[in-house]
């Protein structure tokens, strides 16, 4: 009774912090925590430290790359590819803001991509929904794929908390393939949905008045032709030499400094630190090369949501850390028997926790922790990373919101019935496909 309680809880803090986005739900964990300790007496549990640091430190270097312009770069690139592939742009489109989130490790990027993205499909007569829908869905699913993300860096220190040593390599080997090809099934599906805008007599009703098309049919802003200062190359450069060096360095820990443990045997630094200096590094090198100005660095978009995760992670993950450390024995019993038999059931799990927190970090700051330590095999755990992408299930999340802001057609929308909404079905398609994908690269890989 009293863990049904102590759940009921957790629910309560999960579900009315998300009603107040990633700090409100950091803040409302905290009266989760309360209770837990003061009423049902349960021992606090630890705030993932070493996670938070990294995570801090990848977010500064974030902040740093759009604030030089770097960022600016990459779209650049990214919008002379699908402007060059004007007709493939429903599968286009989805890879592209997939491989930007993976570039960069936030999904926020996609905004800028949208308006491009209606641009070229308009233009084409292809109804914007087929690859707008599928390219909000595919830029979340890049976080899991991303070795600068929240999400991975979550999973490399919850790992090695546990006492699986993967490296950054190992794991991408993984998310890569799976949330790759979970994106490319989804926009291939995409690819014929929906009724052409020719026989579509809702959109031909629209655009019967006059201002209604020149709305529809209206250019969208392009950085196309835009002449962009060298130092924002500079600044994309800097940021790709300083992953190659942590893909190197995680690969090949034998170039690790070595110290002596308590044991007195020599051990190299963990990959967590690593990756803490090297994205300080790189946020040091942009700095000076690229002239930035460090004031700046707080304004920036992907700075801000990134300490949003940061604070949103803190508050989950010691809340959540302090429920399942009073009841680990049961869970290692029961979770560790049904997930034996049922290993599908971890994927139901995540699915679920990610969309009643609405993030993927803070999904992985629940569930991974609780799985690794019931004794879950983690290659099972692996297997299914993308099913922590759940949030598109209802259409409330800020991407989606957005793309269906910028689809001036209305092609994209919420439909009557709320879950039959614009999507669903790419979303699913992506989930499932990529689950299927990473357990098979996890037994081949891990």
């Amino acid at each position: 009774m009293e863990m049904f309680l102590g759940f009921v809880v957790l629910l309560l803090c999960l579900l009315i912090g998300v009603r107040h986005g990633g700090i409100g739900l950091a803040v409302i964990s905290g009266i989760g925590l309360v209770v837990f300790v003061f009423v049902f007496g349960y021992k606090p549990g630890s705030p993932p430290i070493d996670v938070m640091l990294t995570i801090l430190a990848v977010v500064t270097c974030a902040g740093f790359l759009q604030t030089s312009g770097g960022l600016t770069v990459m779209l650049q690139y990214a919008e002379r590819f699908l402007r060059n592939n004007p007709k493939q742009v429903t599968i286009l489109a989805p890879l592209t803001t997939w491989f930007l989130t993976v570039l960069c490790g936030t999904g926020h990027v996609v905004y800028t991509m949208f308006p491009i993205i209606y641009d070229i499909a308009i233009k084409q007569n292809i109804r914007p929904e087929r690859p707008m829908a599928v390219a909000s869905v595919a830029s979340q699913m890049g976080i899991c794929a991303s070795p600068v993300s929240v999400a991975i860096v979550s999973i490399v220190g919850f790992m090695a908390t546990a006492g699986y040593h993967y490296t950054v390599l190992q794991i991408l080997a993984v998310s890569v393939p799976a949330t790759g090809l979970g994106v490319l099934f989804a926009a291939l599906w995409s690819y014929r949905r929906g009724k052409d805008l020719d026989k579509d007599e809702r959109f031909q009703e629209f655009i019967k008045d006059p201002e209604n098309r020149a709305y529809v049919y209206g250019d969208s802003e392009s950085l196309q032709g835009q002449q962009l200062p060298k130092s924002y190359f500079h600044a994309m450069y800097i940021f790709f030499c300083g992953i190659l060096v942590i893909a190197a360095l995680g690969n090949f820990p034998d170039l690790l400094p070595h110290f002596p443990d308590a044991k007195g045997a020599m051990k190299a630094i963990s990959m967590t630190a690593v990756i803490q200096m090297v994205m300080l590094l790189v946020a040091a090198v942009i700095l000076f090369v690229c002239k930035v100005k460090a004031k700046d660095v707080g304004n920036s978009q992907v700075f801000k949501s990134g300490i949003v995760a940061l604070v949103s992670v803190y508050g989950v993950a010691w809340m959540a850390n302090t429920f399942f450390g009073a009841h680990m024995t049961f869970l290692r019993e029961f979770l560790g028997n049904a997930v034996a038999e049922y290993p599908w059931a971890f994927a139901v799990i995540a699915f679920l926790t990610s969309k009643l927190v609405n993030s993927q970090a803070a999904a992985i700051a629940i569930v991974f922790p609780m799985a690794l330590g019931v004794g879950m095999d983690p290659v099972i755990v692996m297997s299914f990373i993308s099913a922590c992408y759940g949030y598109f299930f209802l259409p409330t999340y800020p991407s989606d919101l957005a793309c269906i802001g910028f689809d001036r057609s209305g092609t994209t929308r919420i439909g009557k019935y709320i879950l039959n909404h614009s999507f669903m079905i790419p979303g699913l398609i992506g989930v499932i496909s990529g689950c299927v994908v990473g357990f098979i690269m996890a037994h081949i890989v891990l």
